[in-house]
């Protein structure tokens, strides 16, 4: 398959790439398609730690008008979710907005009814830096996909979903979604994870940003009065490897003068507005994932997609081609390292992979 080329900012790929909530996040260019923003307000928020907050806040902004049947049920409702560190604003990009939402598009805006939330921890979205920094409930992602779904129905009214499509830590949500509430969707779409537990090199890392920031004493067991310099110097550098795409970085940066500035670049970019508690518990979230005891529950098409240059799941580990096998209906699709691809980042590089949502559509329309 052909892919159309793209243009692209290798520097800027790097950081989002991991979706970190940075300025090089909400600074670049934004969708232009009609959006409407809103918080659901969830009370009583129960964490599967037994934990309760009176009130839960998840920011969303959505695009086009639900649809119902006879019967009430929602037929056109798909649920976009972000990467770690990001937020809606991460997929709110003309790469992503003007390959999928325009007439005619894969997910035209005036046909569906589409959904992007800040997740917990995450945006506007509530979060330990809003004031209870440490106190706030260690979450995980059965808890996050616990919010998404009460935001679905407390304050949208959306009772089923015509598609799931997930990015990154999107991507695990959506397979969380598929074995713990099977009948919701009607599709899934994960781009750029593993549908087993985190371990190996993807775990090691994680760990070693999580230590550099508890080891620091700058971070006074979260209560820090600065933030945390030397910790967030160690984050910061190693999401630019996590993130990176070599052909991209090699065509950007050919010499060691341009490698340098591309650093300098990329590096002020992850610093600037990175929290080191927001951090944490972003990453640490993914500590008991593990879909896939139960991959079997999950019975709508899955379009399952990585990219052969992603960093944090590399194609040599083959597990997610395996483990798709389990799925009833799923495909798993490697994309072979190009021009066109963008290592982990690749995700929120539509025109990469539009070809295979279309598919998906069809092949799970009702």
């Amino acid at each position: 398959m052909r892919f159309a080329p793209i243009l692209h900012n290798t520097a800027f790929a790097l950081v989002v790439g991991f979706a970190l909530a940075c300025a090089s996040t909400t600074s670049a260019a934004q969708t232009t398609h009609a959006t409407v923003e809103g918080t659901a307000i969830l009370k009583d928020f129960k964490f599967k730690s037994g934990e309760v907050l009176p009130e839960v806040r998840m920011h969303y902004t959505t695009l086009g008008k639900p649809q119902r049947d006879a019967s009430g049920r929602v037929t056109n409702a798909v649920l976009l979710l972000h990467g770690t560190g990001g937020s809606a604003r991460s997929l709110l990009r003309p790469i992503f907005t003007d390959v999928l939402f325009g007439p005619g598009q894969a997910l035209d805006a005036q046909r569906y009814f589409i959904v992007l939330p800040d997740n917990l921890g995450h945006g506007r979205s509530s979060k330990p830096s809003d004031g209870l920094r440490t106190k706030f409930p260690r979450y995980d992602y059965d808890d996050m996909v616990l919010a998404q779904k009460r935001m679905l129905e407390e304050a949208l009214g959306v009772n089923h979903l015509r598609l799931i499509l997930g990015t990154s830590m999107g991507c695990m949500h959506a397979l969380v979604w598929g074995v713990t509430h099977p009948d919701y969707s009607d599709a899934l779409m994960p781009l750029a994870c593993q549908p087993v537990a985190i371990a190996g090199r993807n775990r090691v890392w994680r760990k070693m940003a999580i230590d550099a920031i508890r080891n620091d004493p700058e971070w006074m067991g979260g209560n820090y009065l600065k933030q945390p310099k030397n910790a967030l110097i160690t984050v910061a550098n190693m999401l630019i490897i996590a993130g990176s795409a070599p052909i991209q970085m090699q065509k950007d940066a050919p010499t060691r003068d341009a490698a340098d500035r591309l650093l300098e670049e990329a590096f002020a970019r992850n610093m600037t507005g990175l929290d080191a508690n927001d951090f944490l518990y972003a990453v640490d979230s993914s500590r008991n994932y593990d879909p896939s005891p139960n991959l079997e529950r999950i019975k709508v098409p899955v379009m399952f997609i990585n990219t052969a240059d992603d960093f944090i799941n590399p194609p040599e580990l083959t597990m997610a081609e395996r483990e798709t096998k389990r799925m009833a209906k799923g495909k798993f699709v490697l994309i072979p390292a190009s021009e066109q691809t963008f290592g982990h980042g690749t995700h929120t590089r539509a025109a990469v992979w539009e070809p295979y949502l279309r598919e998906l559509l069809k092949g799970s329309a009702r």
